[in-house]
């Protein structure tokens, strides 16, 4: 039996649930979710996705449905990047919810399933908040939906194998709809590990079968929420509600590739953008690398010299490089690659540097 920290009817359970007990995964709350923490242990599953393949359970992710031409327009308006630059059924593209501000409610994953109709991948935490803030204009269909991560060096073969769909030659952020293992699912080359994989959207009754399906390949691991963190954390991938929220913006947060300049139809929020850009971030988001002996964690105060100069927002000890790693919002002026710093790690000045993105380069290059 696993070992549950809690066991509260409160708690939403996937669809994953009972398969996770049976392989003794450590089930804990996440996001108002019970969910696996690890199976064998961070380490080892955060090394087979780096090595060959692991397969996570994301089912607490929040789905939204936006239909018709009005309603995309109007999404057009909240949303950073521009939707005209996936006019294709089969493309998918990174964004993020803004609010008046700039500031970003919520990033999110957006795919072209028809020429009027979107499907918005959100954040397990935001799912009511952004079906709340898209009030008429998206619908929430997340209960129909399970999802599953196959992540890692051999992820692709693997899933070719197994089920005959072939994503090997597609480009990130690109998606296939097939059947596959009694079920039609949504096949897409995104990821959240810095690795080359996909994600795949199975109705919530064909999740069992397909997670059984590819966890019994040899060279699959099932692999919990802490080696989901790890390996985003080596890869710079910041994580809503640590790293990025409604006080701040993209262009500060690094995603400036995902804030498109010029929005038709853009409204109060690409306005905020566009002055955000002109007169430069007060604070950036930077990579973090610990030069001396310690794990930065959420809190941690950066230093230049004697001036406390921002805040970690995310750190851990990368199970690659061996060494502490962070990310952590900086004052502009100190934000460029290589600049020395210090942290405050448990009243000790630990020596650390700006690092250059990505701390470990995965299987995506």
């Amino acid at each position: 039996m696993a070992e549950s920290a809690v066991d509260t009817p409160l708690l939403r359970r996937t669809p994953l649930d009972e398969a996770h007990e049976q392989a003794g995964a450590k089930l804990v709350p996440f996001a108002g979710w019970r969910m696996p923490l690890q199976y064998e242990g961070i380490i080892a599953e955060h090394t087979a996705v780096r090595t060959s393949a692991g397969l996570f359970d994301v089912s607490h992710m929040g789905q939204l449905r936006v239909q018709g031409a009005d309603a995309i327009a109007a999404l057009q308006r909240v949303l950073s990047n521009d939707l005209a630059r996936i006019p294709d059924v089969g493309q998918a593209q990174y964004s993020m919810l803004l609010n008046d501000a700039g500031g970003i409610e919520d990033d999110l994953i957006a795919y072209r399933i028809e020429a009027d109709e979107l499907l918005l991948v959100v954040n397990a935490s935001n799912r009511e908040h952004d079906a709340a803030l898209l009030d008429g204009i998206a619908e929430d269909v997340s209960d129909g939906w399970a999802m599953l991560a196959l992540q890692g060096p051999a992820a692709l073969d693997v899933l070719a194998e197994l089920t005959a769909v072939d994503v090997r030659g597609e480009r990130p952020f690109h998606f296939v709809t097939a059947p596959v293992a009694h079920s039609v699912v949504i096949v897409a080359t995104t990821g959240y590990t810095g690795e080359r994989g996909c994600e795949l959207l199975v109705p919530a009754d064909g999740a069992v079968g397909l997670w059984n399906l590819l966890a019994d390949d040899v060279r699959v691991t099932p692999c919990g929420l802490g080696s989901r963190d790890t390996l985003r954390l080596e890869a710079c991938y910041p994580l809503h509600g640590n790293d990025i929220g409604p006080d701040r913006d993209p262009i500060g947060a690094g995603l400036a590739f995902a804030a498109s300049r010029d929005v038709p139809g853009g409204g109060p929020a690409h306005e905020a953008l566009r002055a955000i850009r002109d007169a430069g971030p007060r604070q950036k988001l930077v990579p973090v690398s610990v030069t001396g002996r310690g794990i930065p964690r959420a809190g941690t105060t950066v230093l230049v010299g004697d001036a406390a100069i921002g805040t970690v927002t995310s750190g851990t000890m990368s199970p690659v490089l061996r060494q502490g790693i962070a990310l952590a919002w900086v004052d502009a002026e100190h934000a460029a690659t290589g600049t020395e710093l210090s942290l405050d790690i448990r009243g000790t000045r630990v020596d650390a540097t700006v690092a250059q993105r990505p701390f470990v380069r995965g299987s995506l290059g």
